[in-house]
């Protein structure tokens, strides 16, 4: 079963204390969909600029990643730059240039309009709702935010989250939106909201997901060292939404593997610059890190 992501493609400049690279691939919908071709067909939709480099298009290709969706308009690809500090959980915005992103306007094909699986990784509400109304009748929505559309477009982004099935949502994202003291409580409070469930990411922490009767907590893969955080937010995502494509069966228990595979998938994506990680990873990678994830948290 086949996911489709709705997001940005973009060019990235990252700095690290150790290191700075220019014009890596990046974007929400690139790093979600190479996580998720890890278990399945992707169908991506997104607009990129005449400047968007061959080498972008053949990643995707290699990967088994539909680009049918994937609009290239006049124009210069939307591009962001960051520096991390020493604690690589901090970063300074840089530039963001948003380019031929700043006009798009999804069109969903009509190939990927009878998606099951659909995932609206961080754009603006309003072209989420518009994605909904061109997607029939889909069996999980699960849907992205950022800390910018709860300050700027909060009603349609309630309207997103009222008829998502799943949000996936950092914890400083859950706090200001619900005003919890607690991301336990806050991730309760988001399920009155309408979505049956609530992935909340904790960054190096790991993360939480929360139904009606579940809760299910798995920590951040150990690491010696951390290349690159950017889109590990999106890995994870791309990892759960494509494991459970994968399976076609969203019970508890694969909810349960999804969050793992999520971290696995999350962890080998800070390990390098871009999704260079990713894009080389082996199904026998993923596995030998889901094993481990299963030896350092039970007991």
């Amino acid at each position: 079963m086949s996911v489709l992501v709705v997001g940005s493609v973009a060019l990235d400049t990252v700095e690290t204390p150790k290191e700075r690279r220019e014009e890596l691939l990046g974007g929400s919908a690139t790093h979600f969909s190479v996580a998720a071709s890890k278990f399945g067909e992707v169908q991506l939709v997104g607009v990129v600029g005449e400047d968007f480099p061959e080498s972008g298009i053949e990643l995707f290709q290699q990967n088994d990643i539909d680009i049918t969706g994937l609009q290239k308009v006049a124009g210069k690809t939307f591009r962001w730059s960051g520096r991390y500090m020493d604690d690589m959980n901090q970063r300074e915005t840089l530039s963001t240039d948003l380019n031929v992103f700043e006009s798009f306007s999804p069109k969903i094909p009509d190939a990927y309009s009878s998606a099951k699986y659909l995932f609206l990784a961080n754009i603006h509400p309003a072209l989420q709702l518009d994605v909904l109304s061109q997607v029939e009748n889909p069996k999980l929505v699960a849907t992205d935010t950022m800390e910018l559309w709860i300050d700027t477009a909060r009603e349609d982004l309630q309207e997103v989250i009222e008829q998502s099935d799943m949000l996936v949502i950092n914890d400083q994202e859950v706090q200001m939106l619900t005003g919890a003291p607690s991301l336990f409580t806050g991730s309760k409070a988001l399920l009155d909201m309408g979505p049956e469930f609530v992935v909340a990411k904790k960054g190096e922490h790991g993360a939480m997901v929360i139904g009606e009767d579940l809760v299910f907590m798995v920590p951040g893969y150990p690491l010696a060292d951390v290349v690159d955080p950017t889109g590990a937010g999106d890995s994870f995502a791309g990892g759960v939404m494509g494991y459970l494509a994968q399976v076609d069966d969203i019970s508890q228990e694969n909810l349960r593997k999804a969050v793992v595979y999520g971290s696995v998938l999350a962890s080998y994506n800070v390990e390098d610059f871009s999704v260079e990680k990713l894009r080389h990873l082996s199904s026998g990678d993923i596995d030998e890190r889901y094993t481990q994830f299963r030896e350092i948290t039970s007991f």
